[in-house]
């Protein structure tokens, strides 16, 4: 090894984990990526998530020339949200509104397995396996600094929760994904649109475009309240029987989108997923005594619900925001302060994020959310504000998370109601 070449490991190889690691191999960091997973496995695996990325995360993919579906991946043109309460008369509220930027999702085994070649074809180092809570004071005595990615398994427990930065102690929603083929577009501009239709008893389904292993296909995510009728999934059905579960309660629930899915097949025998997730923001830096510390990245220490579409979103941002700090670093240690600052400085951002999706994780949905939703079916200046928020939404301090700040927003549409 040449002297002075830092080196680095990086537990994880998500989309935090491995965009991290292509940029410190490109500036010619000596990395090791813990995988669990080979690219054959992954790309053979099931589904992970619904991936969804708007314009500011992708414009980072594209700066670290990662960008490699541009050609294939659908790209969506903006929102539509409908709600309707079927045991009360009355017609479904629907808006819809345009996105200014480019909004994509490309299937997470089709991603990560070929950013996990692309890190291997440049002579990366990957080790294969687990890594355990036990195993990390090994991987850290071995480098220089040791960024854990990993949001899932027992590595991830070493990241205590922040009590004081997390608002849910339990999940808010439970969650099914499936991948289908042979949806059928109603011939208007919202079948490139996201689709979020919400149901008051049942929860929301939420239809998007995507590029899975196979090609072009749909996805559709399905936010159950629990105790509803949505909450249904404890059996864990096969991809075929779960996704034509879900297409019967588009039936009576979101039947516009019935008429979308009703011969809707699976995309592959991998095509569904099935849980429920605790929002949870951790500690970012964790002590293994003698001087000993890892630092946290992404869903490691701050896990959304897929609700607002920010997981990969969040991703995106961690790794280039440790990318930028890490080579900024030069010479100097990566010390706990260091690591600290680096958390820090992150949260400032993604502290909005998380904000925003709790916002909206809420039960009874807060008396301005309520507000502003109703006036974004009237106004579109709301519905396109709203809309475009998604991409980063920091914007929403400013009008949308505090009632106060809201209602001076929708003071202005007041004298055109």
């Amino acid at each position: 090894m040449e002297a002075g070449v830092r080196r680095i490991a990086i537990i994880g190889a998500g989309q935090a984990g491995l965009q991290l690691a292509l940029g410190l191999q490109g500036a010619d960091y000596d990395v090791t990526l813990h995988a669990e997973r080979t690219s054959q496995e992954i790309r053979a695996g099931r589904v992970t998530s619904t991936q969804l990325m708007f314009g500011p995360a992708l414009a980072l993919e594209r700066a670290a020339g990662l960008n490699l579906w541009d050609e294939r991946a659908p790209v969506m043109r903006g929102l539509e949200m409908r709600h309707w309460d079927p045991a009360e008369d009355g017609r479904p509220t629907r808006f819809t509104a345009s996105y200014d930027g480019e909004v994509r999702s490309v299937d997470q085994r089709l991603k990560l397995a070929a950013w996990l070649d692309l890190f291997e074809s440049r002579g990366g180092r990957v080790a294969y396996g687990s890594v355990e809570a036990g195993d990390a004071p090994a991987v850290v005595a071995c480098h220089d600094l040791t960024v854990v990615a990993a949001g899932r398994g027992a590595l991830s427990s070493l990241f205590g929760r922040d009590a004081a930065r997390s608002v849910y102690d339990r999940p808010q929603r439970t969650l099914a994904a499936f991948y289908a083929d042979g949806v059928t577009g109603r011939g208007d501009e919202t079948d490139a649109y996201l689709r979020v239709s919400g149901a008051a008893a049942a929860g929301d389904a939420i239809a998007l475009q995507a590029l899975t292993v196979h090609g072009p296909c749909e996805i559709l995510l399905v936010e159950a309240k629990f105790g509803g009728p949505y909450d249904c999934w404890a059996d864990r059905p096969s991809p075929r029987e779960g996704l034509r579960r879900a297409v019967e309660l588009l039936r009576q629930y979101a039947p516009w989108e019935y008429e979308r899915f009703a011969r809707a097949e699976p995309t592959d025998d991998g095509a569904a997923l099935y849980g429920a997730i605790t929002p949870t923001v951790r500690h970012g830096v964790v002590p293994l005594g003698d001087g000993q510390y890892v630092l946290g990245m992404a869903d490691a220490v701050a896990v959304n619900d897929p609700l607002t579409g920010q997981g990969a979103n969040n991703a995106a941002r961690a790794a280039a925001a440790y990318l930028d700090a890490i080579l900024k670093r030069e010479e100097q240690p990566f010390d706990e302060r260091w690591m600290r600052t680096v958390f820090d400085d992150y949260w400032e951002q993604a502290r909005h994020v998380h904000a925003f999706t709790d916002l909206m994780l809420r039960q009874p949905p807060a008396a301005h959310v309520v507000r502003i939703l109703q006036a974004a079916h009237e106004h579109p200046e709301v519905a396109h504000r709203l809309a475009n928020g998604y991409a980063d939404p920091v914007g929403y301090r400013d009008w949308l998370m505090e009632p106060e700040r809201a209602e001076a927003y929708l003071a202005r549409f007041d004298g055109s109601r």
